[in-house]
C-alpha cells in the first residue's frame, strides 16, 4: 500500500480506478513559500517541485512507506494561476481563459524515508472556448463551490469539459496527475507487478 499525499478528490478516484491499495494523508506544506523560493522557473519546474515536497512532508513520519505527492499548476499568456479562493476569483480567471489555450502542468513524485525516488511530470494543453459573462455565471452557478479547489477552475471528469474545444495531452495529466507514468515508476519499484 502507498499513501497519497493529497485530499484531492480526483487524485483519489484516480488510484481508486486503477485498483492502486492507497490511504491518504495529505501534505502540509507551504506551496506559496515553495513558489517563492524557486522563483521564476518554469511551472512544470514549479509542479515538480511541489510534488516532492508533498511527497517528502508525509515520508518524514511514515518510515519504510512509499508516498506519493502530487501538484499541478496552470498558466495561460504567460500568467501562473493558483486555486481560485473567491467565487469573483474564478469568474476573473474564467474570463482570463476565455478564447485562449490554458497549459496544465501536471506532476507526481514518489519518496521513502525522507528521499525521493521518482519523480516527473506531463504537460496538456486546452483550448478555452470563447465565453460569455452568462455562460460563465451559469457554469459557477452549478459548480461552485467544488471547483475552488481547481487549479482551472474546471472538473474535466464533470461538467468542466464544457469550457473546451481541444485537449492535447494526456487524460490523466489533465485530471490533475499523471497516472501512466506513476504506474510504470511503481513497477519498477516493485509495488505493482509487470
Amino acid at each position: 500500500m502507498i499513501v497519497l499525499a493529497s485530499k484531492s478528490a480526483s487524485r483519489r478516484a484516480m488510484l481508486e480506478a486503477a485498483q492502486i491499495p492507497f490511504c491518504t494523508q495529505p501534505a502540509h506544506v507551504d506551496e506559496r513559500a515553495i513558489e517563492a523560493e524557486l522563483g521564476a522557473v518554469p511551472a512544470g519546474e514549479v509542479a515538480l517541485a511541489l510534488a516532492k515536497a508533498k511527497a517528502l512532508a508525509v515520508s518524514q513520519n511514515a518510515p519504510c512507506t512509499l508516498v506519493l505527492g502530487s501538484d499541478s499548476l496552470v498558466t495561460c499568456d504567460g500568467f501562473r494561476f493558483d486555486k481560485p479562493g473567491t467565487r469573483e476569483a474564478a469568474t476573473e480567471h474564467l474570463r482570463f481563459f476565455s478564447g485562449k489555450v490554458m497549459k496544465l502542468h501536471s506532476a507526481a513524485a514518489l519518496a521513502r524515508d525522507g528521499e525521493v525516488v521518482w519523480a516527473d511530470g506531463g504537460l496538456a494543453e486546452l483550448h478555452v472556448i470563447a465565453m460569455s459573462d452568462g455562460f460563465i455565471a451559469d457554469y459557477l452557478e452549478a459548480e461552485w463551490p467544488e471547483v475552488s479547489g481547481c487549479v482551472g477552475v474546471f472538473r474535466f471528469e464533470g461538467r468542466g469539459v464544457q469550457l473546451f474545444e481541444k485537449v492535447e495531452g494526456d487524460y490523466f495529466t489533465i485530471l490533475g496527475m499523471p497516472l501512466l507514468k506513476v504506474q510504470a515508476a511503481l513497477r519498477e519499484l516493485g509495488v505493482m507487478k509487470k
